[in-house]
């Protein structure tokens, strides 16, 4: 297991969360670890091999959306790492990409009413500023697509905002730009998702500005940054068995803890029983047995 990194010859350039961010001049070294934030608190206990399936995932979800949106990647292979992180231990756990300018949005793509969303609408019938119809249920399926920017926040919690405050901030044109582009590249990987038998009810996404194009950047339709639904077990009017770390929350929920660090450690069966479910949407997506 990997929890961090300690690369002494190369520059941080960041730690975030669940990953190790390291400066390669005009490009970056984004290492995965093991660890596992819920609440946006990191939690103690890692999960075996989490980065190198969120790294295969991600992988998958780039390749199957460069038509659409060009994305940072650069390289995974190990022959181009620097001579300093030549480590056994970052195998399939790192992506060399392109260092860029990152929109400070979480994008965010709903396609089901669920998690804070479904909050949100409860108390006032809209999330993030766009109306729904009433009575829907928890769980439903929308007409349509919404896009709910958050705000990025590296430590505390993110922050749901309306559409015209992302606009105020870096432009109506390229807001709109992300808007749409964001919706896109939802429906295209929900179909896909959806034939594998896997219900992707939203997820975020990110992006950056390299050399003034827009690209897809970070991580990509993973257990991490989306909620995963066996579409077997689908069921709206209540919560949903899940491929995601919703199951981790849910546990947390369980106990007597105020999401304010530090963490409670997860017992083994709690850990063992998410890695297998991050493994089952690995292997339901794309195949992949490999953990």
């Amino acid at each position: 297991m990997l929890y961090t990194t300690d690369l002494k010859q190369l520059k941080v350039f960041k730690k975030g969360k669940v990953r190790d961010v390291y400066d390669l001049g005009d490009k970056l070294l984004i290492i995965a670890t093991d660890r596992i934030s819920c609440f946006d608190v990191i939690l103690p206990t890692p999960i075996p091999d989490k980065g190198k399936i969120l790294t295969e995932i991600s992988m998958f979800w780039f390749s199957f959306l460069e038509d659409v949106l060009e994305n940072h990647i650069i390289s995974t292979d190990s022959e181009d790492l620097p001579p300093q992180a030549k480590d056994e231990s970052l195998e399939g756990r790192f992506m060399i990409t392109k260092k860029c300018e990152v929109i400070p949005f979480e994008c965010v793509v709903r396609g089901y009413i669920s998690g804070s969303g479904w909050k949100e609408y409860k108390a006032n019938s809209s999330i993030c500023g766009i109306k729904l119809p009433k009575g829907l249920k928890e769980s439903q399926k929308l007409d349509e697509p919404i896009f709910t920017p958050a705000t990025k926040a590296e430590a505390g919690h993110d922050e749901n905002i309306n559409f015209k405050t992302m606009e105020n901030a870096i432009g109506k044109e390229l807001a709109s730009k992300i808007r749409d582009i964001s919706i896109n590249i939802y429906k295209k990987a929900a179909l896909f998702a959806r034939e594998k038998g896997i219900i992707i009810a939203d997820t975020k996404f990110e992006f950056g500005l390299h050399q003034g194009k827009l690209i897809l950047v970070d991580e990509v339709l993973t257990p991490d940054s989306s909620r995963f639904w066996p579409a077997s077990e689908y069921e709206p009017g209540k919560p949903q068995v899940s491929f995601d770390k919703q199951y981790v929350r849910d546990y947390l929920e369980s106990l007597n803890w105020d999401k304010i660090p530090p963490a409670p450690e997860l017992p083994e069966e709690i850990v063992s029983k998410t890695k297998q479910k991050y493994k089952q949407a690995l292997k339901t997506l794309t195949g992949i047995d490999n953990y």
